[in-house]
């Protein structure tokens, strides 16, 4: 991270689920967390296999334990429907930051001016309906443990950067380290 002296510098990672993949919108979700001042520090886009989702949605967030068989295996199944963008985000307190943006995990209940109260609006009720995952467009990390594990299972540390963004510099040179 770009100033480790800082305990206040976080990264998080997210994903853009297939539905925002394949729906177009990821330009204009990324957006939001850019306007805000989150550093991009790593991104690729790519089709993981279900074992891949298994270690992130089990063993890293277990997810098995809290909601129950039935509902992991939906999720499996949703994020297997086509590829997505991982990116790793960093800024002061990032974590909260980019949860407070996503809003909360069920698109019906999110709040307008989220990511999921604007971009989705299907119910947990609904999913249960039809047996399926509910789409909500994007995972966030939880909380600033669960992201270092998130991101070391989903990048290898020289996929990840580095630098200082103009806005830093300006920042930096300002107000001083």
């Amino acid at each position: 991270m770009s100033d480790s002296k800082n305990s206040l510098i976080q990264r998080s990672l997210v994903l853009f689920k297939p539905d925002a993949v394949q729906r177009g919108v990821v330009g204009e979700i990324l957006s939001r967390f850019e306007r805000v001042g989150l550093k991009i520090v790593g991104t690729k886009m790519f089709h993981p296999d279900r074992g891949h989702y298994y270690k992130h949605y089990e063993d890293i967030g277990k997810m098995i334990t809290r909601r129950g068989e039935k509902i992991f295996n939906d999720t499996l199944d949703y994020m297997n429907q086509g590829p997505v963008i991982a990116m790793v985000f960093e800024g002061v307190e990032a974590v909260s930051v980019i949860r407070k943006i996503v809003g909360t995990t069920e698109p019906k209940v999110a709040a307008a001016g989220t990511i999921r109260g604007d971009y989705s609006h299907l119910s947990i009720e609904y999913g249960n309906s039809v047996n399926a995952a509910i789409p909500n467009l994007i995972h966030a990390s939880g909380d600033p443990e669960e992201a270092k594990l998130e991101i070391a299972h989903w990048f290898k540390e020289n996929e990840l950067f580095d630098y200082t963004t103009l806005s830093e510099k300006f920042t930096f040179a300002k107000y001083g380290d």
